[in-house]
């Protein structure tokens, strides 16, 4: 059996009627940029996520920059962030003539360190831009205090969190903007990309509308220079379709992690998500963390020598074995992410060595995300379970505390 990490077969069954349906309509109503079906799921949106205005525009990158653009936020200004994310994250910030500033994250949470955001402010500090990572979101009612205190804007990345809340409050309604994504793998997924700003201020999403469009405000008249980045109709009424199933989905998300949390919890080398994890969490991805072996009790019965990483991580020899020892017994997993932010080639400007961000460095070398989706069926789930039972039960592992930083 083959378990996919991410699959829309059956999603696109169970819809395929409406989903024919509703890009026909688009089709033969000749209406492409704008128009209805963009105007329906904007209202719809932000009635879903608790904000007074939805702007559909591209993709869930250009949804940050027009976020950034829209606060005003550009060239001497530093944006405080997290350098655990998608590269995006950061690269909105630069594209506007800002610069990120990195704050490690919390061990367990995955999510930025709350403890270590007030450090980081400085003269230039503009904004506080955290990160709902694999969809659990973060502590906004700490994170919002932080930046009263210190009079900073809040931009949520929530690309991979639609759905989730914070004290049954929608993600993304907390900030002065929410960005989503609506790429095809997320919760709430279009045809191709796709993304939303979600905010309360009308002068801010008009302005965010505005940018959105080459900086129209209307017809040939542009006030200043702004981007191409509309929502198409084709992707609003795929998005119009999948809209009210999207509840039920991110339920199922939750309920197959508590199955797999249940079944894993007592397997050697993994650390899970804790208990804590279940409020709000949108269960975009179900990661695990692969703790190194200890000296002579290698599960790959020393197979997997230590190698030297090249962008200054921690081995992760013992996590890249089960990833390819899962794939071989056809479970496939992903690795969210292998390269932090801040060891990336492009950022190489910033100077953070090795050991600048531990924690998330050590993660790095340590996660991995396995199959979730609404659809995964009980049987591939207990392919997953098993398979990992099978491998990570023949013989003792034992963290090595000597190999990068104890988390």
């Amino acid at each position: 059996m083959q378990v996919p990490p991410f699959s829309l077969s059956q999603q696109l069954a169970d819809l395929g009627q409406e989903l024919d349906d509703a890009a026909l309509r688009v089709l033969h109503s000749g209406q492409y940029i704008g128009g209805s079906e963009i105007q329906a799921f904007e209202r719809s949106f932000a009635e879903a996520v608790g904000t007074a205005h939805a702007v559909g525009c591209n993709s869930g990158t250009d949804a940050l920059v027009l976020a950034l653009r829209g606060l005003g936020i550009g060239s001497g200004d530093e944006v405080i962030t997290a350098s655990f994310s998608f590269f995006a994250t950061a690269e909105a910030i630069s594209a506007v003539g800002a610069t990120p500033v990195f704050v490690d994250v919390d061990p367990s949470t995955y999510l930025i360190d709350l403890n270590r955001i007030e450090a980081a402010i400085t003269p230039r500090t503009r904004a506080l831009l955290p990160v709902h990572l694999f969809g659990r979101p973060v502590d906004m009612t700490r994170l919002m205090a932080i930046a009263e205190r210190h009079g900073l804007r809040v931009v949520e990345d929530c690309a991979q969190a639609t759905g989730a809340q914070w004290n049954e409050r929608g993600v993304g309604s907390w900030g002065d903007v929410g960005c989503f994504s609506f790429f095809p793998t997320k919760n709430l997924g279009a045809a191709g990309d796709g993304g939303a700003v979600c905010c309360h201020s009308p002068e801010l999403a008009q302005r965010m509308r505005e940018l959105a469009v080459h900086g129209m405000p209307r017809r040939y008249l542009h006030t200043e220079l702004g981007y191409n980045s509309r929502l198409d109709a084709l992707q609003a009424a795929v998005l119009n379709v999948k809209l009210p199933h999207l509840s039920r989905w991110v339920e199922r998300r939750a309920a197959i992690a508590a199955r797999y949390s249940e079944a894993l919890q007592d397997l050697p080398g993994l650390q899970l998500p804790g208990p804590d994890a279940f409020e709000g969490h949108g269960w975009n991805q179900f990661v695990i963390r692969v703790r190194l072996c200890a000296s002579g009790q290698e599960l790959c019965g020393g197979s997997c020598p230590a190698v030297c990483n090249e962008h200054g991580l921690p081995d992760s020899r013992c996590r890249d074995w089960l990833k390819q020892s899962l794939q071989q017994q056809g479970v496939n997993t992903i690795i969210y992410y292998p390269i932090p932010i801040h060891r990336q080639p492009a950022y190489s400007d910033l100077n953070l060595a090795p050991g600048s961000l531990p924690i998330t460095e050590q993660l790095c070398s340590e996660v991995l995300s396995l199959p979730i989706f609404p659809e995964l069926t009980l049987e591939q789930q207990d392919r997953v379970i098993t398979v990992l039972e099978t491998l990570l039960n023949q013989r003792d592992f034992k963290a090595d505390q000597s190999c990068g930083v104890a988390a």
